[in-house]
C-alpha cells in the first residue's frame, strides 16, 4: 500500500492539517520517506565497519548490504523510484531543461567512496569512471531491470550484481595497469 498523508497522520497521531503542513502533497510525503528509509542506516553501518584494505571485499560487503535491503523491502523501494523519476520529470517540465534535476541523495555515491577508499592512488578520472560504472550494481534501478527485464529472481539478480561489480572492479584496475605501463 503507497501511504496517504490522511494514513500517515492517522499513523502519527496527529491531525490531518498538521500532516498536510509538513506534506503538502503525497509526493512529498513519499520523497520523505524514501529519504528515510531506517534499514539503509545499516547500510552506514556497515561501511563504517570497513576493516579490510582489500577493495573487492569492501565492495561485496557494500553490496551484500544495500541490495538485501533493496530485495526485502522491494515495493517500498520500487515507489521512491517511482516518486524521484516523477520528481525529474516535474523539475524538467518547470526548468529550463538544460540540467538534470536533483532528485536523490546520492548516498550511494558517498558509501562507494567508503568502499574504494584503498584505491586513492588511482588516477582521478579512472576513479571516477570506476566509482559511476559500480554505482550501476547498487539499488532499484539494477533491481528492477535484472528481474523486470531480464526475468531472474532475487537470487539470481543479486548474484548477477555481485558478479558485475567485481568484472567492473578487475576492468577498471586493469586499466589503470594498462596506463600505467603506457606512460
Amino acid at each position: 500500500m503507497t501511504p496517504t498523508v490522511a494514513y500517515a497522520a492517522e499513523k502519527a497521531k496527529v491531525s490531518r492539517a498538521t500532516a498536510y503542513r509538513y506534506f503538502p502533497t503525497q509526493e512529498a510525503l513519499l520523497q520523505e520517506i524514501a529519504r528515510q528509509h531506517p534499514a539503509v542506516a545499516t547500510v552506514d553501518d556497515v561501511i563504517d565497519s570497513l576493516s579490510t584494505e582489500d577493495v573487492e571485499q569492501r565492495l561485496m560487503a557494500l553490496l551484500d548490504s544495500f541490495n538485501s535491503i533493496v530485495i526485502a523491502d522491494e515495493a517500498h523501494m520500487r515507489t521512491a523510484l517511482a516518486v524521484f523519476q516523477e520528481n525529474w520529470l516535474a523539475a524538467r517540465r518547470e526548468g529550463d531543461g538544460s540540467a538534470a534535476p536533483f532528485v536523490r541523495s546520492r548516498r550511494r555515491m558517498r558509501w562507494l567512496d567508503e568502499a574504494l577508499t584503498p584505491l586513492e592512488g588511482l588516477p582521478e578520472e579512472n576513479r571516477r569512471r570506476l566509482r559511476a560504472a559500480l554505482a550501476l550494481t547498487l539499488g532499484i534501478d539494477s533491481i528492477v531491470i535484472l528481474k523486470d527485464v531480464c526475468g531472474l529472481d532475487d537470487i539470481e539478480a543479486l548474484a548477477v550484481l555481485r558478479w558485475a561489480a567485481a568484472a567492473l572492479l578487475r576492468a577498471g584496475l586493469d586499466q589503470d595497469t594498462a596506463s600505467t605501463i603506457q606512460d
